[in-house]
């Protein structure tokens, strides 16, 4: 829940606050994102569980095309957000600093760093037979 960091949410369902921020940032979103309380009255959202859409093949590229690629994603999902918001208004809150800057990549590399001991703890449960995992082959 964010409402302890962010206030509280003008929406009732928290699966609501999801899509509604989906549906502002994406051009064209999923037909079947929807929202919905469960029994115990948790809140969920609820999508198309596989899209297939393309992606750039990652797999084997070098370095400096990795870094053009992430330079990319960052991109779009910056503009993705902008639209959620207003420019100036964000650009005034930042400032003309780079501590915001500075925050997003020491954030960005203790997730990376996170993702990679998370990634290394599920490889070795399945290596040692305490889960199962389903790996797709091209």
């Amino acid at each position: 829940m964010l409402e302890p960091y962010a206030g509280k949410s003008q929406y009732e369902n928290q699966g609501q606050r999801v899509v509604t921020g989906q549906r502002l940032m994406q051009s064209a979103s999923d037909i079947f994102l929807g929202w919905t309380r469960g029994r115990q009255g948790r809140d969920f959202y609820v999508r198309q569980l596989r899209d297939m859409k393309m992606s750039a093949q990652v797999e084997g590229a070098t370095a400096e095309q990795h870094m053009l690629y992430a330079e990319l994603c960052g991109r779009t999902l910056a503009h993705a957000h902008a639209k959620s918001g207003d420019a100036a208004l964000i650009s005034g809150y930042l400032g003309k600093t780079d501590t915001f800057d500075q925050a997003i990549g020491e954030f960005a590399l203790a997730y990376a760093r996170q993702n990679a001991k998370d990634h290394a703890a599920l490889v070795a449960a399945v290596k040692a037979g305490r889960i199962k995992a389903l790996v797709e082959e091209e």
